[in-house]
C-alpha cells in the first residue's frame, strides 16, 4: 500500500518525466505543471517550444485539479451556458480552469496533487497529463 499524502519534489520529477516523454511521442512540447494536495506549484516545466501563454495556463490547470479535486475537462462540461456552474471560470479570479488538460492525482483514493498540461489540444493536454499520472502510479507498486 502506497503511503503518499502529498506530492513532494522526487514525485513531481517522476510525473514529469512521464508526461514529457509523452508530449514527445506526440510531438507536441508542453508546459507541464504540478502541485501538492492544496494547488501550491511544486515543479514546472516549459518544454522547448511550449507555448508561452500556456505556462500559467499548464499552472492553474493544476491548481484547479488539485485544489477542487476534479478534472478540468469535468468543469468544461458542467459549466457551459445553462448547465449547473455556468460562470464558475471566473471564480478564484479566474484561476479556476475549465478547458482539459488539469487532472487530480489520486493515491489510495485521496487526492495527493494536480498535474496540469497546456499547448496543445485540450485532448493532447489531457493525454500527456495522464501519462504523467500513470508513470507515477506505476513507479508507486
Amino acid at each position: 500500500m502506497m503511503t503518499v499524502k502529498r506530492l513532494d519534489l522526487a514525485d513531481a520529477g517522476v510525473i514529469l518525466d512521464g508526461a514529457r516523454a509523452k508530449a514527445a511521442e506526440i510531438g507536441v512540447p508542453m508546459c507541464i505543471a504540478i502541485t501538492d494536495e492544496g494547488g501550491n506549484l511544486v515543479a514546472f516545466e516549459r518544454m522547448d517550444g511550449g507555448k508561452v501563454t500556456s505556462i500559467t495556463i499548464a499552472i492553474d490547470k493544476a491548481f484547479t485539479a488539485a485544489g477542487a479535486k476534479k478534472a478540468t475537462h469535468e468543469y468544461g462540461e458542467v459549466s457551459q451556458p445553462g448547465k449547473p456552474v455556468y460562470g464558475i471560470a471566473s471564480a478564484i479570479g479566474g484561476r479556476l480552469m475549465v478547458v482539459g488538460g488539469g487532472l487530480p492525482v489520486v493515491v489510495d483514493g485521496d487526492v495527493v496533487g494536480g498535474i496540469g498540461v497546456s499547448s496543445g489540444t485540450p485532448a493532447q493536454d489531457r493525454e500527456v497529463a495522464q501519462a504523467g499520472i500513470d508513470v507515477f502510479l506505476a513507479a508507486q507498486d
